[in-house]
């Protein structure tokens, strides 16, 4: 399987493990932007008041997947949701959070509430 397909396959599970989970999904795979200056977020979604800017990384393990999340690909997360923010002001009064979905080898899936701060 491809890098591009495991990726792909841990976004939907993260998804669907976020709607079971009470979130709605806003947006999928938002980017703005192109170089180094892009912002890129995988998914963002909303439950009540807090709005969550979610990384989703599938690694071999839950460790070396929290650690691909690093202060560059943080950055580049930030900046999208500084853009997003910037382009649906109904959303400015809203908690925001940046969160992280994991998944491991096994295909378990761990979510990280309130991973970093920009």
């Amino acid at each position: 399987m491809t890098a591009a397909k495991k990726g792909y396959m841990a976004e939907e599970a993260a998804v669907w493990y976020l709607r079971l989970k009470g979130w709605r999904i806003l947006e999928r795979r938002f980017v703005t932007g192109r170089g180094s200056g892009a912002g890129e977020v995988d998914i963002i979604a909303r439950r009540g008041s807090l709005l969550a800017f979610i990384e989703v990384k599938a690694r071999a393990s839950e460790e070396a997947a929290a650690q691909a999340i690093g202060p560059r690909q943080q950055g580049r997360i930030s900046r999208a949701a500084e853009a997003y923010l910037a382009r649906h002001g109904e959303l400015a009064n809203l908690d925001i959070r940046f969160d992280a979905v994991l998944v491991g080898g096994a295909g378990w899936l761990s979510h990280i509430e309130d991973a970093w701060r920009p």
